[in-house]
């Protein structure tokens, strides 16, 4: 095999709580799981040991090569693995910038396909995407899953109830560096990832609504106005339950069924983007690498 096309799935998460510093580094202890927006990542080998990386769309023509991490990502698993390089096209829909990890979604998609056209052993690829970033890792797999430490220590989850989010897209993005950084001044230490695991675990979409919690949302609105707004026009459809993803500035709604979830976006005329998504759960492979306490 020569050539491979994949999708690189979104994620939200469920909850975000920081839990302390180690290191210079924040540890966090959250829930999560991809939904159906996706960037589609093709990757086609080559002869040489070169990486040559074409972005399309959201704004990403403007990423540097030194910066894009799609680029990092190829060119360690061929320093690690001592394989040819790879031509790499990234169709992003993953907004940047908007707490869904879409850059991490990149890292995963272009490992992900490396490892399929040259061969790799799992735990190995795992150290590639951790060393690139807190999520990365568990972007390789997908799914429902329970992150803690840096977000390299993993736990993939069976299953998990079909959820029907709605998105909105607030103006501008926000720094994670800032918003962590900020979070030590304003923010306060939070413990909600056990109640949104058991709902998850119970399939309780009412409970999940209830139990939604974001650590970084008050230093992210500070950051950031555009978030609150958009919180409070979700909150307006009286959905289950309404969150901030990851550092921001997206900010989505679980809603009942699909059919409140599209009444929602075909009713919203407020200023910022709204879609609609569902969780995707991958099909978990038997012996699939999996890291618990």
């Amino acid at each position: 095999m020569n050539y491979i096309k994949l999708k690189a799935h979104a994620k939200i998460n469920l909850s975000l709580d920081v839990t302390g510093t180690e290191g210079g580094y924040h540890l966090i202890d959250s829930v999560v799981t991809t939904i159906d927006l996706s960037d589609v990542i093709a990757v086609k080998k080559r002869r040489d040991k070169l990486v040559s990386v074409t972005m399309h769309g959201m704004g990403s023509e403007n990423i540097s090569f030194g910066e894009n991490n799609a680029v990092r990502a190829a060119e360690a698993f061929v320093r690690q693995y001592g394989t040819n390089g790879a031509d790499i096209t990234v169709w992003k829909n993953i907004p940047l910038g908007a707490g869904l990890g879409g850059s991490s979604a990149d890292v995963a998609g272009v490992l992900n396909a490396m490892k399929a056209l040259y061969g790799a052993d799992e735990e190995g690829v795992k150290d590639i995407a951790d060393s690139l970033g807190s999520d990365c890792g568990y972007m390789l797999y997908g799914g429902y899953a329970r992150m803690r430490g840096r977000g390299e220590r993993v736990q993939l989850l069976d299953g998990g109830p079909k959820l029907d989010v709605g998105i909105i897209f607030s103006r501008g993005g926000v720094s994670t560096a800032a918003c962590y950084s900020l979070f030590d001044s304003v923010g306060s230490p939070s413990s909600s990832s056990d109640k949104v695991l058991g709902a998850v675990l119970r399939g309780d979409k009412a409970e999940l609504g209830r139990a939604l919690h974001n650590g970084l949302y008050a230093p992210a609105k500070a950051l950031n106005g555009d978030i609150e707004r958009a919180y409070a026009e979700l909150a307006a459809f009286d959905p289950l339950g309404v969150c901030m993803s990851g550092s921001g500035s997206a900010v989505y709604a679980i809603f009942e069924n699909d059919q409140f979830l599209q009444y929602a976006r075909s009713r919203y005329c407020g200023r910022f983007s709204f879609i609609s998504a569902k969780t995707y759960l991958p099909r978990r492979e038997e012996d699939r690498w999996q890291k618990k306490d």
